[in-house]
């Protein structure tokens, strides 16, 4: 008998171990913007966008001190709407501040406020809002 547990071939050879490791080549970086790769069609676009905390709806990125949501009127210079609101910071700011502003979603006036700005992938056409509407009522026209 063996003094093998497996008897399969390859199995503890010899072989393989003796041979020097082959030098790898690193992989090749894929840059879409040579021609060699290929392009991704329909990319969507990418825009800065600023939006309510409270309701979501979209605002200008220019904030006034008496700037409000168009939709629900909160007040945009405010802590909760702010770019270093941090729930879990020192005085829920990750500014350095003095004091604690209370609350935070009511109107004030920091001189570190900045609006939180996000980036949102630019999704569907810029089409008036009845064209839904508009597509509907086309079909039944004679």
């Amino acid at each position: 008998m063996s003094d093998r547990k497996y008897r399969q071939r390859g199995y503890q050879d010899d072989g393989p171990r003796d041979r020097p490791a082959a030098a790898k080549r690193p992989p090749e970086v894929r840059d879409p913007r040579m021609p060699r790769d290929p392009r991704v069609p329909n990319m969507p676009g990418f825009r800065d966008v600023f939006r309510c905390t409270r309701c979501g709806s979209l605002e200008p990125l220019a904030i006034g001190l008496d700037t409000a949501c168009s939709k629900c009127g909160v007040p945009l210079h405010a802590c909760s709407q702010c770019a270093s609101f941090d729930a879990g910071a020192r005085f829920e700011c990750m500014q350095q501040i003095p004091a604690r502003v209370a609350p935070k979603d009511a109107k004030n006036t920091c001189a570190s406020y900045s609006p939180r700005v996000k980036v949102e992938r630019e999704t569907g056409s810029a089409a008036p809002v009845n064209s839904a509407k508009k597509a509907f009522d086309d079909l039944f026209k004679f």
